[in-house]
């Protein structure tokens, strides 16, 4: 049965594994641009990304080191 309130909506998505949740906010994301140039040009963007972190080139920062560095950056 379809969720009938947003609440119900949310509360079902959170009950996800991660990696679907992902996914759907990926496309509930989507679904909101209306610029495909835009929407092209940050999908190029994070395939160049993934090749650099794929060989090496660059190396990845652990999550919880990012957030620090951002939270530090708004204090």
């Amino acid at each position: 049965m379809m969720p009938t309130s947003i609440a119900e909506l949310e509360a079902s998505a959170l009950l996800l594994a991660p990696e679907d949740r992902a996914h759907l906010a990926d496309r509930l994301l989507a679904s909101l641009s209306s610029d495909s140039d835009l929407d092209d040009a940050w999908s190029a963007e994070a395939e160049r990304r993934l090749s650099e972190l794929e060989s090496g080139s660059v190396i990845g920062v652990p999550i919880a080191d990012a957030i620090a560095r951002a939270r530090n950056a708004i204090k």
